[in-house]
Parts: C-alpha cells; sequence; structure tokens
C-alpha cells in the first residue's frame, strides 16, 4: 500500500510539474515534428537536457578531410547554432545535405567533405559495444577455473546463461542443423548487439536514448553480415539450387527465368532484414516522442485540458515504453531466427 501511495505521488508531482513547465512556455510554438526528427536522426553533439534557458550537451569530436586544406579536428560545438561557420565548415540546414557538415567549393556550391566524426550514433554505438563486452566478459570471468560438476550458476550469470541456452538450441541449431556451432558465434553476437542497443535506446536519459538500431545504416551492415555468412559460406547445392534449380528446362533455358528469380532473392532477404529491423525501431521511438510532445503542444488548450492530456500521455507512455521492451526482445529474435533461417538454407544438403 505504501509502495502504491509512493507510486501515485510521484505521478502527480511530475503531472504538476509538466504543467508548470508548459505554461512558462505558453506561447511557443511546439513543432512535434520537429522534435520527433531532431531524436530519431544523427547528430554532431548529444543533446541531454534543458535547464531554464540553456542547453545541456556533449559536443562530439568532428573530423574532416578537404580536398582544398586537408584534415580538420576539432569541437562540435563550434557549429551550433546550427548555420555557424568554423573553419570554412558548416551544418547545412536545408537540401540534400541537411544537417549533414558541409564547405562552400570554389564554384559556390556546398559539397560535403570526407567527414569520419563521432556522432551521436557513433558514440552511442562505442559505448553500447562496451556495456555488451563487459555484460559477456563478467558472465565468462564466472566460468573459469569452473569444472562440469560444479553448481549452475546463479543471478545475472544464471539468467544469461539461460538466454544465451535459449538463443543456441531453440534458435540456431534449430534452424541451422548439425553446422551450426560454426555460426554461433555471429549470431549469438547479432542477437545480443541488437537487444543491447534497443534496450539503450529506450533508456530516456544519458548514455541512453539514442536510435542506434533505428539509424538505416547500422541496420544495413547487419543485414550484409548476414548475406556474407549466407553466400559466401554457402555449399554447392544451394548454389546449385539457384543457378539451376529443378524446374522444368524451359524455365532455366534459353531464357533464364528461374536463376534470374533465385538471384533476386539473394539480395532481397537481407533487404528485409535490414528494413525490418530499421522500420520497427525508428516507430516506436517516433510513436513514444509524439506521446511525449501532447503535453506541449496542449498546453494553448487552457489547464485543465493540458492537466488531463498530460496524465494520458504519461500513461500512453510507460504503456508505450514496456511494448518497446518487448518489441526490443522480439526484433533481436527475428532478425537471429531469419539470419538462422538463411544460413541454413544455404548448408542444406542434397536429398536422394
Amino acid at each position: 500500500m505504501n509502495k502504491l501511495r509512493y507510486i501515485v505521488v510521484v505521478f502527480f508531482s511530475l503531472l504538476a510539474l509538466n504543467v508548470s513547465v508548459a505554461q512558462e512556455e505558453q506561447g511557443e510554438d511546439v513543432n512535434a515534428g520537429e522534435i520527433v526528427m531532431e531524436h530519431i536522426s544523427d547528430s554532431y553533439e548529444w543533446h541531454i537536457t534543458k535547464i531554464g534557458g540553456t542547453d545541456i550537451v556533449i559536443p562530439l569530436p568532428v573530423i574532416l578531410y578537404s580536398h582544398n586544406s586537408g584534415w580538420h579536428l576539432f569541437s562540435s560545438h563550434h557549429l551550433y547554432p546550427v548555420g555557424k561557420e568554423h573553419e570554412g565548415f558548416k551544418i547545412a540546414t536545408e537540401g540534400d545535405y541537411e544537417g549533414k557538415i558541409v564547405e562552400t567549393s570554389a564554384t559556390g556550391e556546398e559539397v560535403r567533405p570526407i567527414d569520419i566524426s563521432i556522432t551521436k550514433t557513433v558514440l552511442a554505438l562505442l559505448i553500447n559495444c562496451l556495456i555488451l563486452v563487459l555484460i559477456i566478459l563478467g558472465c565468462a570471468r564466472w566460468y573459469r577455473n569452473k569444472k562440469p560438476e560444479d553448481p549452475a550458476p546463479k543471478g545475472f550469470v544464471g539468467f544469461m546463461e539461460m538466454f544465451i541456452m535459449m538463443v543456441e538450441n531453440d534458435v540456431i541449431k534449430a534452424c541451422i542443423g548439425k553446422e551450426y556451432k560454426r555460426y554461433s558465434p555471429y549470431l549469438l553476437t547479432a542477437f545480443f548487439f541488437i537487444f543491447v542497443n534497443n534496450i539503450m535506446g529506450i533508456i530516456p536519459i544519458f548514455p541512453g536514448g539514442a536510435n542506434v538500431t533505428g539509424n538505416i545504416a547500422v541496420t544495413f551492415v547487419l543485414a550484409l553480415c548476414t548475406f556474407i555468412a549466407v553466400n559466401v559460406f554457402g555449399n554447392k547445392e544451394y548454389w546449385k539450387e539457384i543457378l539451376w534449380p529443378e524446374v522444368p528446362t524451359w524455365l532455366k533455358f534459353p531464357v533464364p527465368i528461374m536463376p534470374a528469380i533465385e538471384l533476386f532473392g539473394i539480395f532481397t532477404k537481407p533487404f528485409a532484414l535490414m528494413i525490418r529491423l530499421f522500420a520497427n525501431i525508428m516507430a516506436g521511438h517516433s510513436a513514444i516522442l509524439a506521446l511525449t510532445s501532447i503535453i506541449f503542444v496542449t498546453v494553448s488548450m487552457g489547464v485543465v485540458v493540458n492537466s488531463l492530456m498530460t496524465g494520458v500521455s504519461f500513461l500512453f507512455i510507460i504503456f508505450m515504453d514496456c511494448m518497446e521492451i518487448l518489441v526490443a526482445f522480439i526484433q533481436a529474435y527475428v532478425f537471429t531466427m531469419l539470419s538462422s533461417v538463411f544460413i541454413g538454407l544455404s548448408r542444406q544438403e542434397h536429398a536422394e
């Protein structure tokens, strides 16, 4: 009962705080679309919060190579507010390169330098990878000097063992078959990499909140790894089924209809993996931010309406966060399962 009372007090305190903030910002136009796009897009700085009129941000290193002036290394705070120029570079505010660093060429056109800057997505990716490495090494340390007859681990290590064995036995081994051990390191790494990044993306405070697996460049690399695992290590039966499938000859020669379809399928499978993960995670982030924006969009409707909508928004955000935890696991599971299925199909032996 005391816990319930505490939750209610916290809820209404947050409600009152949101209403007061909304009242202070009354008269300012709130663009929900800009709020959503600002979060799901990459950035050269990491915005933490806003206290009063001051933005608390982490500036990130900008690393550029210009064909005119060579290498440049400086802090991203020199480029903000957006449009500010430093060493001949600025962040484009419109056009094809909007949100990216550009320089002005001799002809007056905005061109992109070679950009290998540490952006928000890159920093989040490094942090999440470090977290994953620490988790796995921490579990591996427990098994050091252990014997098979020793008691099973408990606590977090026991949970991780159950988690790993579930993915290993129910997904990888079941889909690939007897050669599953060859692909387990990659598939387990992919599963936990996606899962950790998904979970960290739900956490609203630093170092969480980054839209890593909702970035199509990240999902492209993951899909490319599966593409290589399937096609580079596929056996001769796999390639025979693609280049010369068991269908009537007129479907293969002189017009190779079926081989063309099969070759097209080689690329559509990883493409589906890439789009599925990217779209689901990006949609989840967008939905939560849109619900949060309701608090500030309704400020001009009065204190009563804004208070009610703040409460509704708060409840829906909690519900969506719980759903996103489930989605974080499902998307990692589906990516690993489909990758295992594609790999398993590339390792099938010919049935007599």
